[in-house]
């Protein structure tokens, strides 16, 4: 089997990733990178031209991209059910990527204080924070899991941004929001992830 190796920071989107392969359930190395010149020194450059953390080395294979990591782990590791079948993949695939798009562009412009105009609003992917954040609410009110009857890939990602989102406050709370996040966050996987990554960042 070829060797997996995540290179992340404990306090970065490598937490997401991290959920991900403790929910695979298989062996990993992961390689701490610091902020700042060995994020962006040549050697690791090689790895993510981007010079940020995380990547993921599978073998000869890179992946960068949290959403990309997610979705790659699932197909890649087919026996741990990360990802629907192949012909029920919509919603899957829809979700996984709204979150990585709209909802990210999103939360990350109301964080920095930037209020797309109302005339406006048609020259970006998402049209406003609200509208976003409605779609989204609307959806998950119907359903346990994002993406058809169990637990995926797209929960990893989308769960992880509405977690982070409800603990800083770029994400208002919503009930809908409150309740997915509470079935996610006591998932075994998700709690050993976070307990190794809260030990990286006390150390």
């Amino acid at each position: 089997m070829a060797s997996l190796t995540l290179y992340t920071n404990p306090m970065s989107r490598g937490r997401i990733a991290r959920w991900m392969l403790e929910e695979i359930g298989t062996s990993y190395d992961v390689v701490v990178m610091n902020y700042g010149p060995e994020m962006k020194a040549d050697a690791y450059r090689a790895i993510n031209p981007m010079g940020k953390v995380p990547a993921l080395k599978h073998g000869d294979a890179v992946v960068t991209e949290c959403a990309a990591i997610c979705a790659y782990l699932a197909d890649a590791f087919p026996e741990a059910r990360l990802a629907p079948p192949t012909d029920q993949r919509a919603d899957y695939y829809r979700w996984l990527f709204f979150a990585a798009g709209p909802l990210e562009a999103a939360i990350t412009n109301q964080s920095l204080g930037f209020v797309v105009p109302s005339e406006r609003q048609g020259s970006v992917g998402y049209g406003s924070y609200d509208a976003v954040l409605n779609a989204l609410e609307a959806h998950l009110a119907q359903r346990e899991y994002i993406a058809g009857s169990s637990f995926s890939a797209a929960d990893v990602y989308v769960g992880s941004h509405l977690m982070w989102g409800l603990q800083f406050g770029t994400i208002e709370k919503r009930g809908v929001f409150e309740s997915y996040v509470d079935r996610l966050a006591p998932r075994a996987a998700h709690v050993r992830a976070t307990e190794l990554d809260d030990a990286l960042i006390s150390r």
